[in-house]
């Protein structure tokens, strides 16, 4: 039952279904090119099913088109009726668009019922008038400019529609005909006149026709605009050429009004410009307007003008600012004179100097050569002078005559005058000089007449001559003593004094100063008794009117300024042990100078360095010579002296004992000098020592070097080479000596036996307290060596790995044996040397200690030769 139902309900669906249609369609439609928007193009209709279901709101409708377009579009006449229509929004052309359209027409009900059709629209030629392109169809502004030759101005160009190839000739007219132009069949607008703006020629309407070969036509409009050309030049409407004006206008006042046209400016004058050809000191001209004004003073009495007083400016007018037309007018203005100048003097305030000797009645000035009135013409120039006044003139100057200006003098003017004193031997006088003409000006005139004092007195020392002292000791800016010099003559004029001669050495230009102003003479540097002692100087005074001189000695006040210098300034000696007490040691004298102390002023001192008081110097003071002696003996064994190697640090003092002054005023030098006394022990002295282990000694080197015994590292530097030279020499002939006699070989390389001379002598011996061992020493030169018994000898080292023999030399008589390793030889050898070589190879190593003596090596002295050689 359930499936008839449904089989019932899809006949009925499909009955309603082909029930609607569109009628009318599918069909054919014909529209005419370029029809307005709502041109009809088709009507049809819409048949509805049985259900009477509408039509759906907005259909039907055109769903697709080919070719695609806008062009159409469905209207609703009534429920079931429509039309299809033009829309407007594409231009149907037959010549250039689709001809044929194929529109798909939908339709659709409440129900969902559809339908869809074709309606074909074809497009209809219809024959059109000719058409002008673009903005030409609307009208069309042309330009020209005026002044242009007759011609071509424009081509005029229109096309047919129905003639897509556009072969088809057009004709085109004038309609409004004109004298002033013309145009062709073809369309060209050419003009048959030379137009002129300013003649009225502005602008022309023409109206253009064209034409098909069918009678259609179409018209626009030309606009023809005459350019305005700047082709005249302005004219100048201010008839006048000459103005009358009076000097000393006001800057700013306005003297002309210069008025122009231009016949190219359509009646706007504000258009031109107005200036002034050259530039003038006088006037200004405003550019807009034309207006003259004063631009600044404009005197009659000056200058060009008090000769000519006219003056002539050249406007020039111009209708734009680069370029364009203009035009050019002389004008003239004529200056009047006014009395605008009072009596004037090139100077107002005069200055007279009036020495105290003149005689009176003498002219002292003349204001006529001064004065004048500046105004050009009479009366305006004319002046005179008023009766003299003023404080301290009265009975002393007069105008004579009366109102000529000229000043004389009647009364004194000594300047030593005490009423003259009184009034400053300064006057003034008071003239007044006054036009003659209105308005009278007026001016002062001050004149102050100075005296001036005449040299009456000469300029002279308080003194003769001047004597002064300074110590040698003052350092510079020292006041040494002070002139002055007087002059009676008022005023009392300032002195500057200097010095002329005098005061010079080789090292300082100057060795005085003296201030310009006050006399007052002071040191430069310090000065030098020993050099200089007195100084001789001429002194000058000068002021405005005399100059004087004047002798000034300066005495050199000695003081005991300088050292004491001693040679030698520092010497070594060496001194046996038991030198008897007072021996002047090795002879040493010590010989001093100096440049400010006699030679029986020195005092001798021993500072640092006299442990026990072993030395002193004799005689101590009083001399300039003195020596060294040995105050006390020594005494090691004893234990009291325990110090071998002495420096001593001599003072030399000069106490000045012969000064006149007393010795506590007087100034004390010291100089100093350096002694090292080396002690030699006895050989038959026992120096004991107490060994003291784990004490580590500081030797302390002092350079005693002075910089006046500059020859001292000269000859120990000359020594050392010469030294030196000889040690490589030796050298060399003891290498050649053992090569060729040493018989001692190991294996197959067998070195030479080496020979050795020790020339050293030494006479005395002596015991090491320390060792116990005993040595040799030679007394003068202190040369030592360690003595031992062949017994007691050293073992003989075992061969080195190089299988080196052990060498044994045998020297002769009066030398010792020697013998070494030949490992040993290199290292040793020239210590064994430096042993034997005595006091002058030493280092400050104290004597009897072991680290003075070579353990590699023994050696003795031998009486005889050994036997064999």
């Amino acid at each position: 039952m359930k499936e008839h139902a449904l089989l019932l309900s899809s006949i009925l669906a499909k009955s309603w279904r082909e029930a609607l249609y569109l009628t009318h369609l599918p069909a054919t439609g014909n529209v005419a090119e370029n029809s307005p928007p709502e041109t009809s193009v088709h009507k049809f209709s819409v048949n509805l099913s049985a259900s009477l279901s509408p039509v759906i709101p907005g259909f039907p409708l055109i769903i697709n088109s080919s070719p695609l377009t806008e062009a159409f579009r469905v209207n609703r006449l009534s429920g079931t009726d429509f039309e299809v229509v033009t829309t407007g929004k594409e231009q149907l052309d037959f010549e250039t668009g689709p001809n044929i359209f194929d529109l798909q027409i939908y339709v659709k009900d409440d129900v969902g019922v559809t339908d869809l059709q074709v309606l074909t629209v074809q497009v209809t030629d219809v024959n059109e008038p000719p058409q002008f392109p673009g903005n030409l169809a609307q009208g069309l502004d042309l330009y020209i400019v005026e002044g242009a030759n007759p011609g071509f101005i424009y081509q005029v160009e229109a096309f047919d529609p129905e003639d897509t190839s556009r072969n088809t000739p057009l004709s085109y007219f004038l309609i409004s005909p004109s004298k002033n132009f013309g145009m062709s069949d073809n369309g060209t607008l050419f003009s048959t006149t030379e137009l002129d703006f300013e003649a009225g020629h502005r602008s022309f309407r023409l109206t253009v026709e064209v034409r098909d070969s069918g009678g259609l036509r179409a018209s626009t409009t030309l606009q023809v605009n005459i350019v305005n050309l700047n082709d005249e030049i302005p004219r100048f409407t201010s008839p006048t050429r000459t103005y009358t004006i009076l000097e000393e206008l006001s800057p700013g006042t306005m003297v002309a009004n210069i008025t122009a046209e231009d016949p190219d400016d359509e009646g706007f004058p504000s258009h031109l410009l107005y200036s002034i050809t050259a530039v003038s000191n006088y006037f200004v001209i405003n550019p807009l307007t034309g207006t003259i004004q004063v631009a600044q003073r404009i005197d009659r009495d000056a200058g060009e003008l008090r000769q000519n007083p006219t003056i002539s400016v050249e406007v020039l007018v111009k209708d734009r600012p680069h370029g364009g037309q203009e035009n050019r007018m002389q004008i003239t203005f004529l200056v009047e004179d006014i009395n605008d100048n009072p009596a004037t003097c090139r100077k107002f305030s005069f200055s007279i100097m009036v020495p105290e000797r003149t005689a009176k009645g003498t002219l002292l000035l003349d204001l006529n050569k001064f004065c004048f009135d500046d105004d050009s013409e009479a009366p305006n120039n004319k002046f005179n002078f008023t009766t003299p006044s003023g404080a301290g003139s009265s009975g002393r100057f007069l105008q004579d005559p009366a109102g000529s200006g000229k000043i004389v003098l009647v009364g004194d003017l000594d300047y030593e005058n005490p009423s003259n004193l009184a009034a400053g031997n300064k006057y003034t006088v008071i003239i007044q000089v006054q036009d003659v003409a209105s308005p009278y000006y007026k001016n002062n005139i001050y004149i102050y007449i100075l005296t001036s004092p005449e040299n009456e007195f000469p300029l002279i020392f308080d003194r003769p001559s001047y004597v002064f002292g300074v110590s040698e000791l003052r350092p510079a800016r020292t006041r040494v003593g002070q002139v002055q010099a007087t002059d009676k003559d008022f005023p009392q004029s300032s002195t500057v004094y200097s010095i002329s001669t005098g005061g010079a050495s080789l090292q300082y230009p100057s060795i005085f100063w003296i201030n310009p102003k006050t006399g007052e003479l002071q040191l430069v540097t310090k000065v030098d008794y020993e050099t200089t002692p007195v100084y001789i100087l001429r002194i000058q005074a000068t002021n405005r009117e005399d100059t004087s001189s004047v002798t000034v000695t300066v005495n050199i006040l000695e003081e005991n300024d300088e050292k004491p210098i001693c040679t030698p300034n520092s010497h070594f000696m060496a001194i046996p042990v038991d030198l008897k007490v007072g021996t002047n040691i090795q002879n040493f004298k010590l010989t001093c100078t100096d440049l400010d102390s006699s030679p029986r002023s020195f005092r001798y001192s021993i500072g640092s360095g006299n442990i026990n008081g072993h030395f002193t110097f004799s005689p101590n003071a009083g001399s300039n010579v003195t020596r060294l002696l040995l105050a006390s003996r020594f005494d090691y064994a004893g234990g009291l002296d325990k110090i071998w190697d002495y420096k001593l640090l001599v003072y030399i003092t000069d106490d000045n004992l012969l000064s006149s002054r007393k010795k506590a005023e007087a100034l004390v030098e010291t100089g100093t000098v350096t002694l090292s006394v080396k002690v030699i022990p006895h050989p038959t002295t026992v120096i004991t020592t107490t060994p003291r282990p784990g004490i580590t000694y500081q030797v302390l080197r002092r350079n005693v070097y002075s910089p006046s015994a500059w020859y001292v590292p000269f000859v120990i530097t000359l020594g050392s080479m010469l030294l030196l030279g000889l040690l490589v020499s030796l050298l060399i002939l003891l290498a050649k000596a053992i090569h060729r006699h040493c018989p001692c070989r190991t294996g197959k390389d067998e070195k030479p036996l080496a020979v050795l001379d020790v020339n050293t002598v030494f006479d005395g011996e002596a015991i090491d307290p320390v060792t116990g061992e005993t040595y040799e020493f030679n007394s003068k030169t202190g040369a030592r060596r360690w003595k031992e018994p062949l017994t007691q000898m050293p073992k003989q080292k075992e061969s080195s790995p190089q299988g080196a023999a052990l060498c044994r030399v045998t020297a002769g008589e009066g030398m010792g044996t020697l013998r070494w390793t030949s490992q040993e030889e290199h290292e040793l050898g020239g210590k064994a040397r430096a042993e034997d070589a005595g006091i002058g190879s030493r280092n400050d190593a104290k004597p009897g200690t072991p680290k003075n003596r070579n353990p590699a090596f023994t050696s003795e002295a031998s009486p005889k030769a050994h036997p064999g050689k």
